[in-house]
């Protein structure tokens, strides 16, 4: 029962990885763009650059680990 309920939360393939970083992507840019709201100017700025960059280092370690996790079997 449990590996059924584990199994909706592994991503599998590269499809499914651009599927959770596009998400990802969307939520972070809609954060941004309320910091950009909320702090007018270099500061709103600086953190809309903080929430898409995230995006990339998240990204990065997704595909790294699901190259990795290939790798091993």
């Amino acid at each position: 029962m449990f590996a059924k309920i584990k199994r909706l939360f592994t991503i599998t393939n590269r499809f499914e990885a651009f599927m959770v970083i596009y998400a990802l992507a969307l939520g972070a840019c809609e954060r941004g763009i309320h910091y950009l709201d909320t702090y007018p100017g270099v500061g709103g700025t600086l953190l809309f650059l903080a929430c898409t960059g995230s995006v990339f280092i998240a990204g990065g370690m997704i595909l790294d680990n699901l190259a990795l996790r290939r790798a091993l079997r």
